[in-house]
């Protein structure tokens, strides 16, 4: 699981547990003005990975660290797809973080209120 903060002008993302092992990261630091927006998408686990490297997948279980697909870096860090957020990036070594949060409703409106 990941808890998602504002600082300043920057998102964090805190990789918690062991999820910091399976994923290779234990924080993501992005300046603000490099997010595009955040969305609670439960359905994205369904979605083609890409090729994983490094990180781990075991369907059902875990989706985590970096994976390529069609030229473009994703972040993984989730284990129950009801909890997962997307956060859109530009310009950034990541195209998306796609993560497992405590509150999706509430990370999404964290993000959002942080862009206005």
């Amino acid at each position: 699981m990941a808890l998602v903060r504002i600082d300043g002008d920057d998102l964090v993302v805190k990789i918690e547990g062991l999820d910091k092992l399976w994923a290779f990261k234990s924080s993501l630091t992005i300046p603000l003005a490099n997010v595009r927006g955040a969305t609670a998408d439960p359905g994205i686990t369904a979605d083609p990975k890409g090729i994983r490297a490094p990180g781990a997948r075991v369907p059902g279980v875990i989706t985590a660290g970096t994976f390529h697909l069609d030229g473009e870096k994703v972040f993984w860090d989730v284990k129950d797809a009801s909890k997962a957020v997307v956060i859109e990036l530009a310009g950034e070594h990541y195209a998306r973080l796609v993560i497992q949060v405590d509150d999706p409703r509430a990370t999404v409106a964290l993000v959002e209120n942080a862009l206005r």
